[in-house]
């Protein structure tokens, strides 16, 4: 496997049509970002509208550049409707996420604020930063992670919208690795940069 060149090319073409498939088939033009997904809807298929925070694994994992406008266009519509205009702030999983929503949650709340949504959105900047000025952008949102645990570190999965109690499992690895995993990324990138 490693060094063939044929079997490499073969890899980058089937790369190179997923990336076209996804802007063929999952980019939204009207709504000028990627949807989640698409269903069946008669003999063709209807793109989800809902904004998720899941998109940005698509720049993230490496299926489209970070730089890429449309993929841009993305992240800036996942920061206007899912970043919360709280006190508490981070970011929601998707628009109208009931999961553990409280009873006294204010209307305009797109969901409760998790750790790794919150994350994701900082490991796309860490991505995308071509220099240390840019990368800075993943500060916030790292800073927001340590904000809200628990006094003793502990990271919840979510945390309440308006009092930042945690909400449903804590601790919750998952927060915890997604933490550890953008800091390193972070480490590396800055490291990266700087030769």
């Amino acid at each position: 496997l490693f060094q063939d060149t044929t079997l490499s090319t073969e890899y980058d073409r089937a790369a190179e049509k997923m990336q076209e498939g996804l802007a063929r088939h999952l980019y939204h033009p009207g709504l000028q970002r990627y949807a989640r997904s698409g269903y069946r809807k008669g003999k063709g298929y209807e793109l989800d509208e809902v904004i998720d925070v899941s998109l940005l694994g698509l720049a993230v994992l490496g299926a489209l550049p970070a730089e890429d406008p449309r993929m841009a266009r993305t992240v800036e519509a996942i920061q206007r409707q899912l970043w919360l205009k709280t006190p508490v702030a981070g970011c929601a999983r998707y628009q109208d996420d009931v999961y553990y929503r409280p009873d006294d949650c204010p209307g305009d709340v797109p969901g409760n604020p998790w750790f790794i949504s919150t994350l994701w959105l900082g490991e796309y900047f860490i991505v995308r930063a071509k220099n240390l000025q840019q990368l800075q952008e993943a500060i916030p949102y790292l800073e927001w992670c340590v904000e809200n645990a628990l006094p003793s570190g502990v990271l919840a999965e979510q945390v309440h919208p308006v009092t930042g109690s945690p909400l449903s499992v804590s601790p919750l690895t998952w927060s915890h690795s997604a933490l550890v995993w953008t800091v390193l990324q972070y480490v590396e990138k800055s490291d990266s940069l700087k030769k």
